[in-house]
């Protein structure tokens, strides 16, 4: 799946059965069902999970608490938009889990 049909597939009422839980997460963060996204996001403790759940946080804004999951996911958080965020997080993911 390209970055392109993911977008595109937001416009579904669910996300595309091929999709690993992860990108699920993103899929519902694009929806902006900030809940359903955080209900996978905290399923697992692996370095996407971990960074999906420091996006969660971020965009409540809960900066402690998304420091807290970036610190856990081996990153530090981002000085670009939570949108180039996301893009960026979808993108690399897509690549990544194929």
């Amino acid at each position: 799946m390209t970055f392109s049909e993911f977008k595109t597939s937001l416009t579904q009422d669910t996300p595309p059965a091929q999709l690993s839980p992860e990108l699920q997460a993103l899929w519902y963060a694009g929806k902006g069902d900030w809940h359903q996204s955080h209900e996978i996001a905290q399923q697992k403790n692996t370095p996407n999970y971990c960074w999906i759940h420091a996006y969660l946080h971020r965009q409540e804004g809960d900066q402690w608490n998304a420091n807290y999951w970036y610190q856990r996911a081996g990153r530090k958080m981002p000085k670009v938009s939570l949108e180039q965020e996301w893009e960026s997080m979808v993108e690399e993911l897509l690549r990544s889990l194929k």
